[in-house]
């Protein structure tokens, strides 16, 4: 179910050998990303359950089951701003239906990421992927 541009960041992942080179990376992915327009930096688009800044906009395309999920995001951490860049790479162009089946947990455990964030961090990426679910959620109702 993956997208190609997530099994990418997979693969490059089993490249690098030192988590430390993983990290690297994942900031590398957060700085590739464009930034968030201050204009949609606002309450109603804040992540709640963060230590970071985060904000996530969604924009859907079309109605109902087949409407399909893009979003931008921005953090002030920059391990955050490029988690937020892993979950684009998981979520983004998928259908409303199909965000709500992904199994987040199983696709970012094959990056080992629960072993290596701190448990704050943790929790901010499971409340980033609990947003994630009710915008879309809230697009299939």
């Amino acid at each position: 179910m993956a997208s190609t541009e997530f099994e990418d960041i997979v693969e490059t992942f089993d490249f690098l050998d030192e988590w430390e080179d993983r990290y690297r990376h994942v900031i590398e992915l957060g700085k590739a990303m464009p930034p968030l327009d201050e204009a949609l930096k606002v309450p109603a688009t804040k992540v709640e359950g963060c230590a970071s800044q985060v904000w996530l906009m969604p924009q859907i395309e079309g109605r109902g089951a087949g409407a399909r999920f893009h979003f931008q995001g921005e953090s002030d951490a920059m391990i955050v701003r490029g988690l937020i860049a892993v979950l684009h790479a998981l979520y983004d162009g998928l259908s409303v239906v199909e965000v709500l089946e992904v199994d987040a947990s199983a696709e970012l455990a094959r990056l080992g990421l629960d072993d290596h964030l701190s448990s704050q961090r943790s929790n901010g990426l499971r409340a980033m992927v609990a947003r994630i679910r009710d915008l879309a959620a809230e697009a299939v109702a």
